[in-house]
């Protein structure tokens, strides 16, 4: 274990030589993809505990029977402006406060629950699709209603908030797979792969997807037309990220807010071409890398994290790794 965790700190921190910048030949922004992001927000930022979204569509996650106070934000405020608004449920038990918020209280099963808060005037609406979690006290023994998920290693010394072991697993069922976790990702996409029996249980945070969505963003502002980023891994129990040979003992993997990805609008399971050199290599992935740091530089607060970049193997073409741990570390596999 103590090797495992000296690999571990050198596989995270190695730096890496600045990335090149956009290619020159990169093509015009005409994406219509560009456009259709434009929608994605709203006019107003709603607060679901401690995560704040001004999406139409935002995964949270609680467990069952979790009060959670709900307040709407307006910039600029008004007096009284977000008493108009309403929260629409229809399970669990909403209650109003003083000011113009709510506490709603989740359901005590496990399961996908929607929360709407409408707009009043002209009656936008930001959907909250919140996943009530099975309590990490109901693993027993490394499993999960005999879903392996192995053992997660004591908090790492200096890091207690970051890497806390997590508060409860979301129960995936198919009918689940295409719910969305943000505008242009779903929950399917971030399952482990280390089987294809359900249910099985994932680890995520919501912290995640905004930064997900920002790089989408990116992508198609500089003209790589695409709906959505391929992700080639995201969560991973402690179980499987051992059988695959990965030894860091604090991979962000295993703590939901982590995602390997990639751009493929041709759907051919690699790395576009995003240099135009004909050839899928290294310098693809430095592209997305560089729209990755340009992500992060927006908004260093909120997008901190790992980037690692990769280069194709015989088992995957090139990609890129992101997360938000809450530091900036970089590093090249």
């Amino acid at each position: 274990m103590f090797w495992d965790f000296l690999l571990g700190l050198f596989t995270t921190f190695t730096p890496l030589s600045p990335a090149p910048s956009l290619p020159a030949n990169a093509p015009p922004v005409d994406s219509a993809q560009a456009t259709a992001l434009a929608s994605d927000r709203v006019p107003f930022s709603v607060h679901f505990g401690q995560d704040q979204s001004d999406y139409r569509v935002m995964a949270m996650f609680v467990l069952p029977n979790q009060a959670v106070p709900v307040a709407v934000d307006i910039v600029p405020r008004v007096a009284d402006q977000a008493l108009g608004y309403e929260l629409i449920a229809g399970a669990g038990v909403t209650e109003r406060e003083p000011g113009g918020g709510w506490t709603w209280t989740a359901p005590k099963d496990p399961g996908l629950y929607p929360v709407e808060v409408r707009e009043p005037a002209t009656g936008q609406t930001m959907t909250l699709n919140v996943f009530v979690m099975v309590p990490y006290s109901a693993m027993k023994h490394g499993r999960l209603h005999g879903y392996r998920i192995g053992n997660y290693p004591r908090t790492r010394a200096g890091y207690e908030a970051e890497y806390a072991r997590p508060r409860g697993f979301v129960e995936v069922r198919p009918e689940l797979l295409d719910a969305q976790v943000s505008p242009h990702f779903q929950l399917g996409q971030f399952l482990c792969k280390q089987g294809d029996a359900f249910p099985q249980y994932l680890v995520l945070r919501s912290a995640l997807f905004p930064k997900l969505e920002e790089l989408l963003a990116r992508v198609n502002q500089a003209g790589y037309d695409v709906a959505t980023l391929s992700v080639m891994s995201a969560y991973r129990t402690p179980f499987y990220n051992r059988s695959i040979g990965n030894v860091t003992t604090f991979s962000r993997h295993q703590y939901g807010d982590a995602a390997d990805v990639f751009v493929d609008a041709d759907g051919d399971g690699v790395m576009d071409d995003l240099n135009h050199d004909g050839r899928h290599t290294l310098a693809d992935a430095q592209v997305l890398q560089a729209l990755v740091r340009e992500t992060v530089e927006a908004e260093p607060a909120s997008f901190a994290g790992g980037l690692g970049i990769y280069p194709p193997t015989h088992e995957h073409g090139p990609f890129v790794h992101v997360d938000v741990r809450g530091f900036d570390v970089e590093w090249a596999g």
